[in-house]
């Protein structure tokens, strides 16, 4: 994108050359005033930030930390993007819900939010070969932002589901939210597969571990990925659901190797050890989240900041001569 030649020279006037000639991280204050003066850019004089949340089962609620950092960073957020459980949650941040709001539910989810799972459905699965359901989601996220559809969110949303029969991978960025949302998280062989316009769909994260096409196909010009990986080398599933987890994170995890290279900028806390069901721990994921984003917002500013002087550049110099 080209950004207006009188954004440039007021940046220009604050040194931009000197920071496209130095690495920017051995001039903080240098940083720091230029960051100042990209976020008082209009929005249609900087680019469009996209934020990519991987799936992860409840280790991915490290997402809740990475967003409260870069939000208290000055990180303003066009396009939101997830995968499962990182479509969970950002459908709440893409619908306007605040970072306080959507920590105080990360709190509450165990194994069996947003769906049918209990000791007696459980037998269930496994004595009579019937499926779970997953309708729970949709409710959830019916809850949380109303019957809202895409095009009524404030921030543009994605989020990305796999069609069982074909196993292409399905964005959705049109229609009911909640629907959407409960398909992208559906672990395939426990809950009944979301039927949709003729497909039947499951878990996004077999086929879109970390959504950067997504985030791309709604126009974002530089994208953030929050990647909550697992160590699953050191794993050993006790359960069904731990073993479909552990394929999930298995096949994310080679998906994941050409996604970050998409990505502008990866934040990936430490949370490969936390097992997908321990929900005692989310709020260590939560504060490693937090942790791990406060460290690295210097580093993507200036990665921001100078992926925008190129583009400012490309649009204005030809013009100067």
């Amino acid at each position: 994108m080209t950004l207006a030649a009188s954004a440039l020279r007021a940046l220009l006037s604050l040194g931009l050359a000197a920071a496209l000639a130095a690495p920017m991280s051995q001039n903080a204050l240098l940083r720091d005033d230029l960051w100042r003066s990209f976020n008082a850019l209009p929005n249609t004089e900087r680019p469009k930030l996209g934020l990519v949340l991987s799936a992860g089962s409840l280790r991915a609620t490290t997402h809740v930390g990475v967003i409260y950092a870069l939000e208290n960073a000055g990180f303003r957020f066009d396009v939101v993007t997830g995968t499962s459980m990182g479509a969970v949650l950002g459908s709440l941040y893409a619908g306007g819900l605040p970072i306080s709001k959507i920590w105080q539910e990360a709190l509450k989810l165990h194994v069996g939010s947003g769906s049918n799972l209990d000791a007696l459905s459980l037998i269930r699965l496994l004595l009579a070969d019937k499926l779970l359901s997953s309708a729970p989601t949709e409710r959830f996220i019916h809850e949380q932002l109303g019957d809202k559809r895409f095009e009524d969110l404030p921030r543009r949303f994605a989020c990305v589901a796999m069609d069982l029969y074909t196993g292409e991978a399905i964005v959705f960025r049109e229609g009911d939210v909640g629907l959407a949302v409960r398909a992208s998280m559906n672990l395939p062989g426990v809950f009944q597969p979301v039927e949709y316009r003729h497909r039947y769909l499951v878990d996004g994260g077999v086929v879109d571990y970390i959504p950067v096409d997504a985030a791309r196909l709604l126009k974002a010009d530089w994208v953030l990925a929050s990647v909550a990986e697992a160590d699953y080398t050191h794993a050993r599933p006790t359960s069904v659901l731990q073993s479909l987890e552990q394929v999930i994170d298995i096949r994310g995890s080679l998906l994941s190797r050409e996604q970050r290279k998409q990505a502008n900028f990866v934040i990936e806390p430490p949370v490969g050890d936390i097992g997908s069901m321990e929900a005692n721990r989310i709020p260590e994921a939560i504060r490693k989240g937090v942790i791990a984003a406060t460290r690295a917002a210097p580093k993507a500013q200036e990665n921001l900041i100078l992926f925008s002087m190129k583009e400012l550049m490309r649009g204005w110099l030809p013009e100067a001569q």
